[in-house]
């Protein structure tokens, strides 16, 4: 479980620092990763400041998963908390980039 709980910390620390902004990096993924064509796609919702908040709350719930699996072997009620948190973040962060993303290709058609 010790990886588990690695990994959860190194994929909430990128998510807490895309999402604050951290250093810049958040402004930097944006202009680098997100606003840039995808083969023939067009950038999408993620290029916005909206939709890239979206989508470090996304990896942030990820990382929030990790860390409550691997807090299961120590304190199981912590453990249970944070992957109901991280899962329930996770469903409603995924419905709103859904709807982002929809809202993005309807606009790219006009």
């Amino acid at each position: 479980m010790a990886v588990v709980l690695a990994i959860g910390l190194a994929i909430s620390g990128a998510g807490l620092v895309l999402l604050l902004n951290l250093f810049g990096a958040g402004d930097y993924v944006m202009r680098r990763v997100t606003s840039r064509y995808l083969g023939t796609l067009p950038p999408g919702f993620a290029a916005s400041k909206c939709g890239f908040r979206i989508y470090a709350v996304l990896v942030l719930a990820v990382g929030l998963l990790c860390l409550g699996l691997a807090a299961t072997e120590w304190l199981l009620p912590l453990g249970a908390g944070l992957l109901v948190v991280g899962a329930i973040t996770f469903g409603v962060g995924s419905m709103v980039a859904i709807a982002g993303e929809v809202e993005t290709a309807r606009g790219n058609k006009r």
